[in-house]
């Protein structure tokens, strides 16, 4: 840990040196929410969003907030690890080009709606309104990547061996849960005459009402869709390499970790929700992936357990600007050059597409080296390819 700050209602424990203001506004609101529990978690690629930081962890006692989990709700990693240690130049763009025909990038889906087997199963006994109503449009998005950060990554491990890495969400199924339950926690708030500034966009929900009970529920089903779809996809890219290497290619059990998300855990000898968003577990048991940004390295991580940061660790690098900021101030042949000097294959065309270049985002090895006392890197991976939405 960094640094702790004692000024509000409860702690803010901090692995980040250089957190933003707003982040800070934001970390303090959760500081002072009257259900919070312990203290509130900053991990090193902590930065603005909406309600609750990017990178923050909150554990709360009675409630759930679905802002503290975000409209991405699942979002999170995948990799495995195969049997190559090598891929020529001219193959892996043949590879790069065969995934593209699989998998729908961006706003696109799949014009026929996948296998029922890929979607999570629903239970008709428990009410979900938002599953129900996007479950079939669900089924033609199980299996595409979306846009902003998403990607998947071929990347050379410090272990020899070449790995798949894919970083999606819950696409559109995701958001609508979480816009739904939005606004229906800042209505029941009103009605209660809640303690919580509505600007502090923490709006609540208990979970013994019926309200808080279903948004668990529609919650959860959007993490096991968002990993369905990972699992879709890394298929698929398997596929892809099973057909360029025949059977001598074999792959390790795909690793997966979600960074979006409220779970029931113990902490402080307490029960309590814990609320990650852009965090991950990072507990004894957990293996995780720590994604850098397009050009940057990746790592494979195994959790430390510790209890200060209710036992998680970053989602990735962070944002050091924004999407727009980053468009308009970026140089797009410095960005480029800079890729290509490494010899990656990356999806830079255009100046609209450098609000995804490393130059917005934070060192991730100085983020690496702020959570040592959080995880052990086990792999590091250096991308040799990257695919975007």
């Amino acid at each position: 840990m960094v640094r702790e700050l004692k000024t509000e209602k409860l702690p803010i424990k901090m692995w980040i040196d250089d957190v933003e203001a707003g982040a800070l506004e934001q970390a303090k609101n959760l500081a002072n929410f009257p259900y919070a529990v312990s203290h509130i978690s900053l991990m090193p690629d902590c930065h603005k969003g909406f309600g609750m930081p990017i990178g923050g962890v909150m554990a709360t006692r009675d409630v759930i907030v679905p802002n503290a989990v975000g409209v991405d709700i699942g979002c999170g990693m995948c990799a495995v690890q195969t049997s190559l240690t090598e891929i020529p130049g001219k193959q892996l763009k043949s590879i790069l080009n065969d995934i593209r025909s699989r998998i729908p990038l961006g706003f696109k889906h799949h014009k026929k709606s996948q296998d029922p087997s890929r979607m999570p199963p629903v239970d008709e006994n428990e009410p979900m309104p938002v599953v129900n109503r996007e479950y079939r449009s669900a089924m033609h998005q199980v299996g595409t990547l979306g846009g902003g950060n998403h990607f998947i990554e071929v990347q050379k491990g410090s272990d020899g061996r070449i790995w798949i890495m894919i970083h999606s969400g819950s696409r559109n199924i995701g958001k609508q849960v979480a816009d739904y339950y939005n606004k229906m926690a800042i209505k029941l708030n009103q009605k209660w005459n809640s303690p919580v500034p509505k600007s502090h966009q923490l709006a609540y929900l208990p979970l013994d009402s019926n309200e808080g009970r279903q948004y668990i529920r529609e919650m959860n089903y959007c993490v096991d869709f968002a990993l369905a779809s990972r699992r879709l996809m890394m298929d698929r890219s398997l596929e892809v390499f099973e057909n360029h290497f025949g059977e001598a290619f074999k792959s390790a059990p795909m690793i997966n970790i979600a960074h979006n998300y409220a779970a029931f855990e113990n902490h402080f000898g307490q029960d309590v929700v814990v609320h990650r968003k852009g965090a991950t577990k990072a507990d004894r048991d957990t293996v995780g992936i720590i994604p850098g940004s397009q050009g940057a390295n990746s790592y494979i991580v195994k959790g430390k357990g510790n209890k200060d940061s209710f036992e998680s660790c970053s989602h990735g690098a962070g944002r050091t600007m924004g999407r727009k900021q980053a468009i308009r101030s970026l140089d797009l042949q410095e960005e480029t050059r800079k890729l290509n000097e490494k010899g990656i294959l990356h999806a830079i065309r255009s100046q609209r597409d450098l609000d995804e270049a490393s130059s917005a985002y934070k060192d991730i090895t100085k983020v690496m080296e702020l959570q040592q006392d959080l995880v052990d890197i086990l792999v590091e991976l250096e991308p040799m390819a990257v695919i975007k939405g």
